[in-house]
């Protein structure tokens, strides 16, 4: 009788004996039971490896990797308060906080008519509704720019759009070019996916523009994406036309595609005048993110979009497919939302956006001219967006260290508690918002300047400079 042979297959152990075959006699091919002995020790050796003999869980390389920066600093701050004045919080990017900026009256009433239509319930595509999407590309589309719904991806706000996009164009090894001072989280989600981050320099002294020649010495054959941030946070910077044609200049040279935050976009003062990035570039493609939450007031409804601009398709369809992909393994952007788009962005009157720059621009002038005249500080003006910086001239105020360090002290004594730019990347200023009530902001730039008043000093080089 012929002996017959099987396939053995160890399933689970993570040892997968390639045509291990045994006769029926349980002897091996050439019948001295070699090869019987052989698998027994194998599977002897998978038992033995898979007795584990304590508890070993570890957190992964990614969750080690993650870091907010922002929450890291003040989390390690000394923040008490001077129980004698109330606390006037000027760190917080949220205007709904204070209550003293609702959103308009017909973006509430969208989502009422969503939700009482009871037709977003159920889940939606993972990049959104088709209809939802049209809304947006219809909104945001422009001769220079034109977008469709295929260009539209919606998100669970601003932030997963980032996410979405660093995560498509980038593998770990590889670099993208951040704004200094910039928002923390471009750092946090690259370095938590194992992409090294280098940090371009913004020029207080040119109202924040890019220093080009220094971000353009930092591209190299492994950098894969350049994020502008226009408006800016934390700088509250709008870049002018030709700025932003010699952003694109650079990126177009090198082959760089750019992520453009522009969630801010359109929130600029008066005598400013907001373009996107898309609407200048003829050849780099973009990603443009944004959302709902800051011009139309409402950062907890998180509703966010990645709109693809790719004239000369060199994005291609890989791109694409990779961010819809990305959109598949969380369920994104909220469906009552995605049901409002469309009453949001179409019946918004004009006046609500007007009235949030006016106030946004009042408290900032505010603000700029107080501490412009308080010694040892220099704010500088914002032209959008809902921030303003300013610089501790730290050698006049030789009792600190730095700006963690002044910015923790003026809540010990003053109650007011600013968001010192360390967190952005950028020591010895820091960060204002200008989202608060109007006699709080007063308020506020009243205590800043008790606070430098009591801490300044003349430094010996000033003397010398008195005495001559």
């Amino acid at each position: 009788m012929e002996n017959q042979s099987y396939e053995v297959k160890m399933n689970g152990s993570g040892i997968h004996e390639k045509n291990a075959l045994i006769g029926v006699n349980g002897k091996g091919l050439n019948g001295n039971g070699n090869h019987h002995k052989a698998v027994k020790s194998i599977v002897c050796l998978a038992k033995q490896k898979s007795c584990r003999q304590r508890w070993n869980i570890r957190p992964s390389e990614m969750s080690i990797n993650t870091l907010n920066p922002i929450r890291a600093i003040v989390d390690g701050m000394k923040l008490t308060p001077n129980p004698e004045k109330p606390m006037i919080a000027l760190s917080i990017g949220d205007p709904t906080v204070f209550g003293n900026l609702p959103t308009d009256d017909k973006v509430l009433q969208a989502m009422k008519d969503a939700i009482d239509s009871h037709k977003y319930n159920g889940y939606a595509p993972s990049v959104g509704y088709q209809k939802s999407r049209e809304v947006v590309a219809n909104f945001y589309s422009c001769p220079e720019a034109p977008l469709e719904a295929e260009d539209v991806l919606l998100t669970s706000g601003c932030s997963q759009a980032i996410d979405l996009a660093i995560t498509v164009l980038c593998n770990p090894g590889d670099n993208i070019l951040v704004p200094c001072p910039g928002f923390s989280l471009y750092k946090t989600l690259a370095v938590s996916l194992g992409i090294q981050v280098k940090l371009y320099n913004l020029l207080p002294e040119k109202s924040w523009e890019i220093d080009l020649q220094h971000m353009e010495s930092l591209i190299d054959d492994r950098t894969t994406c350049l994020i502008v941030n226009n408006p800016s946070n934390p700088c509250g910077s709008v870049y002018s036309k030709e700025h932003l044609q010699n952003i694109l200049s650079v990126a177009s040279k090198h082959c760089v595609p750019i992520l453009a935050d522009e969630i801010y976009g359109d929130m600029v003062f008066p005598g400013c005048t907001y373009q996107s990035t898309a609407s200048l570039s003829s050849d780099v493609p973009i990603l443009a993110c944004g959302g709902l939450a800051k011009r139309w007031l409402v950062p907890g409804w998180r509703l966010g979009w990645i709109l693809i601009h790719d004239k000369n398709q060199i994005f291609g369809k890989e791109i694409r497919q990779g961010l819809v992909k990305l959109s598949q393994r969380i369920l994104g952007a909220c469906t009552i939302v995605q049901g409002a788009i469309e009453s949001i962005l179409n019946d918004t009157p004009q006046e609500f956006y007007h009235r949030t720059i006016r106030f946004l621009e009042s408290n900032s002038e505010i603000c700029f001219s107080e501490l412009s005249t308080v010694p040892g500080l220099t704010p500088v003006m914002p032209s959008g967006a809902m921030y303003l910086m300013v610089g501790i001239e730290m050698e006049h105020f030789p009792e600190f260290q730095n700006d963690v360090q002044f910015t923790e002290r003026l809540v010990t004594e003053q109650s007011v508690f600013c968001l010192p730019a360390t967190a952005f990347e950028y020591p010895n200023y820091f960060r204002i918002v200008v989202t608060v009530p109007e006699e709080m902001m007063v308020e506020a730039c009243t205590r800043i300047r008790e606070f430098c008043q009591c801490h300044y000093r003349t430094c010996s080089r000033d003397s010398n400079e008195l005495d001559q």
